[in-house]
């Protein structure tokens, strides 16, 4: 889909501009997250939905802290508020 969206939008002309170093980054990106795809569904499997939905809702959360604590950033009152909701959220799913 980001592929067609490139050609659709008619942005190729930029992709020569990408440097080595991205693309490794961008094709290791790749692999992750197809990757965490296949052992997302492998779990919803082998396991029990409400217990893998739960867990997978809470990496954005896990996410967030990890910005914060390794690269310091710094989140606007809407972005904790999305915080908030999403764990709220998951946490009523786990009820």
């Amino acid at each position: 889909m980001a592929w067609g969206m490139v050609f659709i939008t008619n942005a190729q002309n930029g992709l020569s501009a990408i440097g080595k170093k991205s693309w490794i980054f961008l094709i290791l990106s790749g692999v992750a997250t197809g990757l965490s795809w296949l052992c997302y569904y492998k779990a919803l499997k082998d396991g029990s939905v409400s217990v893998v939905v739960p867990i997978d809702k809470l990496s954005v959360v896990i996410t967030m802290v990890f910005a914060a604590i390794f690269l310091h950033e710094q989140f606007t009152a809407k972005s904790i508020i999305g915080l908030i909701l999403i764990s709220v959220g998951t946490l009523l799913m786990v009820i």
